[in-house]
């Protein structure tokens, strides 16, 4: 166990888990930065974030600001002392004077290969843009958003059968590991940090709800892309019988009909894009359950024509 090295853990959602969990494993963690508990489902009941839970489990000093530049928050920082911080989906942008604070700067574990998908939905913006690989980056922070040297990179490829969800999982621990690995070399000054290529940067922006309307102007083979992209969040849906019909899975399939055209294709429920059809596999309908596109149309009597 390196116990020379005082580090700091800023993260928030599960992405950041295994992370935490590897270095409290190997290092003193002074203490833990996290999001304040935001109210979550139907009850709007207050919710810690995933590292809080980690983090009392393991018997961590934790603070939740609202901002980190409130002085308090400031003063305990200061207070750990660390050597070191480390950033895994923080949610925050670190300002100068938190940079600037441990002797060996701040590192980041970032779930993308830097310069792509600089930003805060790089996971999902690799299935989005078709991908065939992605990965995860261990970089020191500077004042950009994801823009400083690059420690370590490993990449994976992305299954066509890959969610954000799915991604999400595999590229949390993957960072996990590569953390592991970097540290060392890092701090005992092996590692030579390389400047990103800023040519190549693409930036991958924070995902809203309604970023997951389907837009059946679009290609089939789009949205299916979009379809995998957002499971589970922010999910994708359209209109339907005046609520919003949830689509969890679906593939393309080739064939020509009006875009938005609600079809019936070989028993299965369709809609007509921009070129080809999207099969709905699994859809969600307001107020149910998630169920099979074809146990869906036997309920949805009012769902389109015969199509193929």
């Amino acid at each position: 166990m390196h116990k020379m090295t005082k580090i700091v853990f800023m993260g928030s959602p599960d992405f950041a888990v295994p992370s935490l969990r590897a270095l409290a494993q190997h290092y003193e963690i002074a203490g833990i930065v996290t999001q304040p508990d935001r109210p979550s489902g139907r009850g709007r009941e207050l919710k810690p974030p995933a590292v809080k839970l980690l983090a009392l489990d393991l018997g961590l000093s934790i603070i939740q600001p609202e901002k980190l530049r409130q002085s308090d928050a400031m003063e305990q920082l200061r207070l750990w002392a660390p050597d070191l911080i480390v950033v895994a989906a923080f949610g925050q942008i670190l300002r100068p004077d938190v940079l600037a604070l441990p002797p060996r700067g701040c590192v980041n574990v970032h779930a993308s290969l830097l310069p792509r998908g600089r930003g805060a939905a790089p996971i999902q913006a690799a299935i989005l843009n078709g991908d065939t690989e992605t990965g995860v980056t261990i970089m020191q922070m500077d004042k950009g958003v994801d823009t400083g040297a690059m420690l370590s990179q490993r990449a994976i490829k992305i299954a066509d059968e890959d969610t954000g969800g799915t991604l999400f999982e595999k590229l949390s621990v993957l960072g996990a590991d590569l953390l592991i690995e970097t540290l060392p070399r890092y701090l005992s000054g092996e590692l030579q940090p390389q400047p990103q290529d800023e040519s190549k940067a693409t930036y991958a922006p924070m995902l809203k709800k309604e970023d997951g309307l389907l837009d059946f102007t679009r290609p089939a083979e789009e949205l299916v892309q979009r379809v995998r992209a957002f499971n589970p969040w922010p999910g994708t849906f359209f209109e339907w019988n005046g609520g919003l019909l949830k689509v969890h899975r679906a593939h393309a399939e080739a064939g020509n009909a009006p875009a938005g055209k609600k079809l019936i294709y070989r028993g299965q429920a369709s809609i007509g894009a921009g070129s080809g059809l999207l099969i709905l596999d699994e859809v969600q309908p307001a107020g149910k359950k998630s169920m099979s596109g074809k146990a869906f149309l036997l309920g949805a009597h009012s769902w389109g024509s015969q199509f193929g």
